[in-house]
């Protein structure tokens, strides 16, 4: 099989996995440098997957549900989160914006068939018109939504299988909080030297790193692709 045909095979065996946890499926996805850097620096954009690896992330769009990103990748990026080089049909785009900084102009709320669904930690005062859903949810201790929470309500709206495509913060958070459940990695053949894909976790024993069992590699084009799920230790507080 080509490494598409694995990539999906393996997805769709996992499709109902998460089921008794009333949450969807979490599967991370992103492009990175041989160094681990997702960009130059924080706020900049940086396009690192090939041809076939962009055609591939599109194929992991119409797999799921929905796809969800932080503000931090719609200020930078604008991206428009459609499946444009793969059959299929177009997930349900999410952002997570704790404050409330969504642009109107953004493309998402402008999006071809779907109204975008911005999950905060405020009370509606904006004006976005019909194509956005402002979804206020309780903030953590640091007034950032709530991640089990909101998984929790995008399963209750019909979620099973939800893609994250970034950007760190929001990679290292699901992470930190255990609720990613597997990977999909692009490693494009290039050093970066900059911002890294996943920050701190917070963990000082080896031991408690998330580790990626089975790990998969496969070329891709100029790109080396891996991909696996994602196992977590239990954390014991002291």
């Amino acid at each position: 099989m080509t490494v598409n045909q694995q990539i999906e095979h393996w997805l769709t065996a996992h499709k109902h996995a998460k089921a008794s946890k009333n949450r969807p499926f979490v599967t991370l996805s992103y492009a990175q440098s041989w160094d681990g850097s997702i960009t130059t620096r924080a706020g900049e954009s940086l396009a690192l997957s090939g041809n076939k690896a962009t055609q591939l992330t599109h194929q992991l769009r119409s797999l799921h549900d929905g796809i969800l990103v932080g503000i931090g990748t719609v200020l930078t990026d604008d991206p428009q989160l459609t499946v444009r080089e793969w059959p299929g049909a177009n997930p349900q785009p999410i952002v997570l914006d704790s404050r409330l900084r969504m642009p109107p102009t953004a493309r998402l709320c402008q999006h071809p068939d779907q109204n975008c669904w911005v999950l905060t930690s405020l009370a509606d005062d904006s004006e976005f018109g019909s194509q956005v859903e402002i979804i206020t949810l309780a903030g953590d201790a640091d007034g950032r939504v709530n991640l089990a929470n909101a998984l929790n309500l995008l399963w209750k709206k019909g979620i099973t299988m939800l893609m994250v495509e970034g950007g760190s913060q929001v990679i290292t958070a699901f992470l930190k909080a255990q609720l990613a459940d597997a990977l999909v990695l692009t490693i494009a053949p290039t050093l970066v030297g900059g911002y890294k894909g996943v920050g701190n976790l917070g963990l000082s024993s080896k031991l408690q790193l998330p580790q990626i069992r089975p790990l998969n590699t496969q070329m891709l084009g100029d790109d080396l692709i891996m991909w696996g799920n994602l196992q977590y230790q239990e954390l014991v507080e002291l």
